[in-house]
């Protein structure tokens, strides 16, 4: 009876073993783009101990890996081509199992909150301007791919998400980030190859949930992790540090991708003296996990919006974003202060912002020099005869609109209240990057602002029609 017994569970060893299947996370799929001239990653788990094998069609190729003897976990990287396919990827450790439709190209992360997560189809009563044009006219055949991470805010590192691969499919952008979709789109068309957008967002999310335990508590002493610990209940668990990081972004590390476009910050309004850190880090965390140390990083400025009081707190935001793109290598910034929507924190004109992005990366990425994609800037002002002289820092080297009233600003004397300001643009000798600034109301002018309130329309922008960055000229920290 004993050895029946043995044989018996033998031969269930054996079938259970037999019958094994890779088992690959949800963003390595069927559809899915990896990015070109690289050594992308493709992992999963298989039997413990077994060799897996990884066949490649652009080459004919095998690459190998030895499965993990406890977990099964393996991993290896496949040297990719110049862009083009579709291709197809046999894994096997005994059992096969075929990736279908494989393209080559170009692969972004696209993170942050609602309004990056807003898809293309709107939310209820907040439509996204002209996304039905290019809904009705996606085809399957253009070599723009989707895949969007389900939200999933979890204490401990999550191995499993639900997102994989879509097509060009019109219910498929219809489904995806209006911002992130108008970014590949435009990239595909300048570009003319394939283009892979890693959609991984949470509505109200704030920066701190993005970030792993490790980086909370080396650089972020003040951030409690506690609600990490086993038996502890939280609430708005989703919104505490580490949570998306977790859920979201650890299932789909260490895929590779060429950078990361992020749209955030509305959540963090009121704590801009953290958040310049938190992005640097936040930076800092996609090269070091997903193995791109030279990843390009651009975020959105957040646009205008009336949350209830008109105060500063949305211009020292921006300013905390500008400051922390400009600290660190490769990283950059879009403004939106031309598209925001009073009525609404998700304005409609994704459009803008999705192309912005793009041109940001198609500059500095691709070699588009010729487009003079970056905001201009404040560089020093001087003040003179009751007027205040703003100096810019542009790529095209002027500003618009010329001989015409501009909106936006304000100015303060030294009793640190802002009026609403006149301004025009004027040439200084041979220099027309200044703006001169004026108010009946300041006689003596020491400080200006633009663009620096919750809610406000600003029109200076580049020859190129970029619009200039939110400024202050002085260093208050009043949030009236």
């Amino acid at each position: 009876m004993k050895r029946i017994t043995i044989i018996t569970a033998a031969f269930l060893l054996f079938c259970l073993t037999a019958g094994a299947k890779i088992s690959l996370p949800s963003v390595i799929s069927d559809n899915m783009v990896l990015q070109q001239q690289t050594d992308a990653a493709i992992w999963g788990k298989a039997t413990p101990g077994s060799k897996v094998s990884v066949t490649v069609s652009w080459s004919g190729k095998t690459y190998s890996a030895k499965a993990d003897a406890a977990d099964g976990k393996w991993l290896v990287r496949v040297a990719t081509p110049k862009a083009g396919g579709p291709y197809r990827i046999k894994i096997s450790d005994g059992t096969p199992v075929t990736l279908e439709n494989v393209l080559i190209g170009e692969v972004w992360l696209c993170s942050g909150q609602s309004n990056m997560e807003q898809p293309m189809r709107g939310y209820n009563h907040q439509p996204v301007e002209g996304a039905f044009d290019l809904i009705s006219r996606a085809k399957e055949s253009r070599p723009i791919r989707m895949c969007s991470i389900k939200r999933n805010p979890s204490v401990t590192p999550a191995e499993q998400s639900e997102g994989s691969w879509q097509t060009n499919s019109p219910a498929a952008v219809a489904a995806t980030s209006a911002t992130a979709y108008f970014f590949a789109e435009q990239m595909q068309a300048t570009l003319d190859v394939p283009i892979g957008i890693l959609v991984c967002c949470y509505g109200g999310s704030t920066i701190e949930t993005w970030l792993p335990r490790d980086y909370i508590e080396q650089f972020h002493k003040d951030m409690s992790t506690a609600h990490l610990d086993p038996g502890t209940t939280i609430k708005e668990h989703y919104n505490n540090p580490c949570m998306l990081y977790n859920g979201m972004l650890t299932p789909i590390i260490p895929y590779t991708i060429k950078g990361v476009i992020w749209y955030q910050g509305e959540s963090n309004r009121g704590r801009h003296k953290q958040y310049v850190g938190l992005q640097m880090d936040l930076v800092k965390m996609f090269r070091e996990r997903f193995e791109v140390p030279d990843a390009p990083f651009y975020c959105v400025q957040i646009a205008p919006y009336n949350y209830g009081t008109n105060d500063f707190t949305s211009g020292y935001l921006c300013e905390a974003q500008q400051k922390a793109a400009e600290q660190v290598e490769g990283c950059g910034f879009v403004t939106t202060c031309d598209v925001g929507a009073y009525n609404t924190i998700h304005p409609s004109r994704k459009k803008e912002v999705g192309q912005r992005l793009a041109f940001q990366a198609l500059k500095h990425n691709y070699g588009q020099d010729y487009l003079f994609a970056d905001a201009p800037v404040y560089e020093k002002v001087e003040f003179e005869g009751g007027k205040a002289y703003v100096q810019f820092k542009t790529d095209f080297n002027k500003l618009a609109p010329m001989r015409a009233p501009l909106t936006g600003f304000e100015i303060a004397g030294k009793n640190k209240v802002f009026y609403p300001a006149e301004a025009r643009i004027e040439l200084v000798g041979n220099d027309d990057r200044t703006v001169t600034v004026w108010s009946p109301e300041v006689s003596h002018p020491v400080a200006v602002r633009y663009c620096f309130r919750n809610w406000c329309e600003g029109n200076l922008t580049n020859c190129a029609g970029v619009p200039a960055a939110p400024f202050r000229t002085d260093d208050w920290d009043i949030m009236y």
